[in-house]
């Protein structure tokens, strides 16, 4: 596979929801826009989150669609929005969101390095400095290496 799953457009350094839904939308609007996914794997990524919650710690949710969508993703792709002002997800504070659309599962190994590069505080404060989307997908890219 030779296409990146994170480009930098997907990557948005100053998301504006205000709410866990509205973040996943956001996340989900992305992927929309790259053709990754349909609006009904949006809507799949918001009834997964009713059932099971997909923060990971250190500021990072990973919301996904449910088994059921798989049929609406079109591509593998991953969304990333930072925000600034962290957003309440069930109780935790979340400043990052990745969505993800994986056909197959060649997302799996991308996540595992998202959750990699999310275990250090250190490599979790770049992210929360970096000045913008562009610095934000450098201190991510690494991700796409298969």
């Amino acid at each position: 596979m030779s296409s990146e799953i994170l480009t930098v457009g997907n990557v948005v350094a100053a998301g504006s929801a205000t709410t866990r839904d509205d973040a996943i939308a956001e996340a989900g609007r992305v992927l929309v826009a790259a053709g990754a996914v349909t609006d009904a794997y949006v809507d799949a990524m918001r009834e997964r989150e009713e059932t099971v919650s997909t923060y990971m710690g250190n500021y990072l949710a990973i919301p996904h669609g449910t088994n059921e969508a798989k049929n609406e993703i079109k591509a593998s792709a991953l969304s990333l929005i930072r925000y600034v002002n962290p957003i309440d997800w069930d109780g935790e504070e979340v400043r990052f969101v990745v969505g993800i659309a994986g056909v197959e599962n060649e997302h799996l190994e991308i996540l595992s390095k998202i959750a990699i590069v999310f275990s250090e505080e250190e490599s979790v404060q770049q992210l929360i400095d970096a000045p913008d989307a562009g610095a934000l997908y450098t201190l991510l890219e690494e991700v796409n290496d298969q």
